[in-house]
Formats: C-alpha cells, sequence, structure tokens
C-alpha cells in the first residue's frame, strides 16, 4: 500500500509542519500497520507559538483488532506505554480485542451515544436488505445528520466530556506517553480526541482540520473496498448511503467546534468548565508532547 511508502506528508500550511534537514515534513506520519491503515503519529504539527508536536509519543488510529502478526514488531518498537480503546464493548465484542505487544498497558474508555448509534444503526441497515427502508434509515441527508449530532454529542454530553478529558489526563500523566488511542475507524471519537489535544497545545484550527481529514486518504483503499464487497454480497443496492458514516467531514468537526463556541466562551473555557481539566494537566500535556520550553 501507499501509505507504507510515505515517510511524511504534507498538511495544511507549511508553516505549521516540522521540516528535516532534507526537506521532508514528518506530518501526518503512517505507522505502517497492515492491520490499521489509519494509524498514524500526530507529531510534527507546528503551535501558534512556533513549537513544534514531538513525535511518536502521542498516535491515533483505526481499532487494533485486525493488528497482523507481522504488525506487532513495528508496534513494539514504538516503545509504548499504553493503548486507549474508545469502542464500545458490544463493538470490541463483535470486533475483537485489541492484538498489543507485551508490556503494553490498555484503558478501556468507551464511548457509546445511544441517540446517535453508528454502530446499531449500520446493523440495523444490513439487518434488513430492503433498499427502500436501507434509503428511509440512511439516506436523503439522514446519515449525515445522524454523524453531526454525534460530534455535538461528544462536546454536550457530560459523560462523553468526561472521557475525552480521561484520555487528555492520560497523555499528560507523568510516563503517560508514548500512547495510542483509538476507536473503530479512527476517524471520530479518535478523531475529535485528536483535535482536543491539538487544540490544546496550540496548533491552529485549519492543521487541526487537515489532520482529521488525512483519514479519508488513509482509509479510502478500505472504504472503497467494503462498499464494493457489501454490493457484491447483496447486502445492499445503494453502499453509497454509506458514505457520510464512513468518511471524514469538516461539516461534522465544526459542528463540534461550535458547540463549545455556543457554550464556552472560548477553549481555554471549555478546558476548565467543560473538560474539568486545569493548568497542571494542560502543563503535562505540554510537557509531554511539545519540543522546547516555550521559553
Amino acid at each position: 500500500m501507499a501509505d507504507r511508502q510515505i515517510a511524511s506528508e504534507r498538511i495544511g500550511d507549511a508553516r505549521n509542519a516540522l521540516a528535516e534537514s532534507e526537506g521532508t515534513v514528518l506530518v501526518g506520519r503512517s505507522l505502517g500497520l497492515r492491520g490499521a491503515v489509519n494509524a498514524r503519529d500526530l507529531g510534527g504539527y507546528r503551535t501558534v507559538c512556533g513549537r513544534a508536536v514531538r513525535g511518536g509519543v502521542a498516535l491515533r488510529s483505526d481499532g487494533l483488532n485486525h493488528v497482523t502478526a507481522e504488525d506487532l514488531d513495528p508496534l513494539g518498537a514504538l516503545g509504548l506505554r499504553a493503548v486507549v480503546d474508545l469502542r464500545s464493548a458490544d463493538e470490541i465484542r463483535e470486533a475483537g480485542a485489541d492484538r498489543l505487544p507485551d508490556g503494553v498497558t490498555a484503558h478501556h474508555l468507551p464511548l457509546l451515544a445511544t441517540d446517535f448509534d453508528i454502530h446499531g444503526t449500520l446493523r440495523s441497515a444490513f439487518a434488513d436488505r430492503s433498499p427502500r427502508k436501507q434509503r428511509a434509515l440512511l439516506g436523503d441527508g439522514r446519515a449525515a445528520a445522524l454523524m453531526t449530532g454525534l460530534y455535538r454529542w461528544f462536546v454536550t454530553d457530560p459523560q462523553a466530556r468526561e472521557t475525552f478529558a480521561a484520555l487528555l489526563r492520560l497523555l499528560a500523566a507523568p510516563d503517560g506517553v508514548p500512547l495510542l488511542f483509538h476507536c473503530s475507524a479512527g476517524k471520530d471519537r479518535t478523531g475529535w480526541a485528536a483535535a482536543l489535544v491539538l487544540t490544546a497545545l496550540g496548533v491552529d484550527r485549519g492543521t487541526v482540520l487537515a489532520d482529521y481529514l488525512l483519514t479519508n486518504e488513509r482509509s479510502a483503499p478500505v472504504v472503497d473496498s467494503v462498499l464494493a464487497d457489501f454490493a457484491r454480497r447483496g447486502l445492499m443496492r445503494e453502499p453509497e448511503l454509506l458514505l457520510p458514516v464512513f468518511r471524514a467531514d469538516r461539516d461534522y468537526l465544526d459542528a463540534a467546534f461550535a458547540e463549545v463556541e455556543a457554550g464556552w466562551a472560548d477553549f481555554d473555557a471549555f478546558w476548565r468548565e467543560g473538560l474539568g481539566l486545569d493548568e497542571r494537566v494542560l502543563a503535562g500535556l505540554r510537557a509531554n508532547l511539545l519540543d522546547g520550553d516555550g521559553s
């Protein structure tokens, strides 16, 4: 796969990337895992103050349940201290638990929105192969509305905020990194978590969005294959109805940030009042994830 040959990616404005001496830009670096094509490094992004996110300390991914035997060595070479799984218990039961190298601490922080249960919606779509019912469930903007509602829920639901805050505390803890966090596709729950991390570190919104949308590039071969398989097996007459669920969309991320702006004076207030995090956590996050001392 092409991703495995890419040492670096240019994402967003070049001012927000960490240039190496040979001219490459180490942002969005794929971890090269066959069983987790959306696994990548958050390192390399520049903050508005000119500091850079350290490479190899905060990693985001799709599920590690399909990690191959060949993937375990590169995973082990990352020196991971912890992996955070944001999937629900049902997702883990149906798809399988993570395959991890020895010595990695696993944390399960399930995020499940009963009113915006994407997993359940897909299960319902496949349970009844009626094209009419599938269109009624997902068509005419319903799938996109479900996704937008999910992203708003990330911000408005107190338990969801606490779960994201728990992940941020783990990233900020002494000896807490390297840490990898993931959900199923590494797109929605993982995408908002990465957006929170980068925003808290001082990365500009455009670069945060670019990192979020990189999922579409990394996951495109898998999404295309899955949709073709659904059509071939007769599970769906219109598998393209699932595209709003399978793809990252800036409107989704914008919806989450809009809820932050509607409920709190600014991101700092959201950090303190919405997430319940203090300056010590922010200082720990910056100490763990940023190069330099900020002077």
